[in-house]
């Protein structure tokens, strides 16, 4: 991922649990995109699950947000468009 000097770096969670499939191809396309992220196990942290709920309306994972914008499911070009990655953007 390139971004100019002065862009300040994207905000990037992915909401997880460890028996997800998809959950691993998220996290293995914004490592191939070299997209730093945090990742919250929802598995371990149910507060964190009760907040992605409440704020989302999904128990369902993966979701990743980008900038407080929440993405249910791996959703390749919607995460392009809102990082300007590749041709999605």
């Amino acid at each position: 991922m390139t971004q100019d000097r002065g862009a300040r770096p994207h905000r990037v969670l992915v909401f997880t649990t460890p028996t997800c499939p998809w959950c691993k191809r998220a996290k293995s396309y914004l490592q191939s995109q070299k997209v730093p992220f945090k990742e919250v196990d929802v598995s371990r942290d149910p507060r964190a699950a009760n907040d992605l709920v409440r704020r989302t309306g999904q128990i369902g994972v993966p979701v990743i947000e980008i900038d407080g914008r929440p993405i249910v499911g791996f959703d390749q070009r919607r995460i392009d468009r809102l990082l300007g990655l590749g041709a999605h953007a």
